[in-house]
C-alpha cells in the first residue's frame, strides 16, 4: 500500500504542538511528522497559522461549517409564501415542483429551502414531528 492512501484522523492540539516542537528542535519536517503521527500535508496546512499566531494558534481547529447560508432572492421567497398561502395543503415538495415547472423544469429551490422560507415566515407547521407518513391507520379488528 502506498503512503498516499493512508488515512490520518483529525489532529488534536497536543499533536499539533508536538509536531512544531519537534520540527523546531530537529529542523526535519519528516521526523516531526513521524513523531506526531501526522502527514506532511497536515504540517504544511498548520504551518502558516503557527508562523502567524504561534502555539496559541494551534489550539483551536477552525470549523468548516458554513456560518451564513446563502439567502434566496426576495422574489423567490415571496413566490414560495404566496404559493403556500394560495394552497395551504401543498407541502414543500409540491411547491418546489411548481416553481420548477414555471422555470422550464429547472429546479429553483430545494425542498429544505422551501421549508426554511416557510419557517421564517411562520407558515410551516409540522404535525408529523419527524415521522414518515404511512397512510391512514386501518382497523384490523373489524
Amino acid at each position: 500500500m502506498s503512503p498516499k492512501n493512508i488515512y490520518f484522523r483529525p489532529t488534536t492540539a497536543q499533536q499539533r504542538k508536538l509536531l512544531f516542537e519537534t520540527w523546531e528542535a530537529t529542523g526535519s519536517v519528516s521526523q516531526a511528522c513521524q513523531r506526531a503521527r501526522v502527514s506532511r500535508m497536515t504540517f504544511y496546512y498548520w504551518k502558516p497559522r503557527y508562523e502567524q499566531e504561534g502555539y496559541p494558534g494551534l489550539e483551536q481547529s477552525r470549523s468548516h461549517t458554513r456560518k451564513h447560508l446563502p439567502k434566496k432572492e426576495k422574489a423567490i421567497e415571496e413566490q414560495v409564501t404566496a404559493m403556500y398561502r394560495a394552497h395551504p395543503d401543498w407541502g414543500k415538495k409540491r411547491i418546489a415542483q411548481e416553481l420548477a415547472k414555471g422555470n422550464n423544469w429547472v429546479p429553483v429551490v430545494s425542498l429544505n429551502t422551501v421549508r426554511r422560507i416557510l419557517q421564517e415566515a411562520n407558515l410551516w407547521t409540522s404535525s408529523r414531528k419527524g415521522k414518515k407518513s404511512r397512510g391512514p391507520k386501518r382497523d384490523t379488528h373489524s
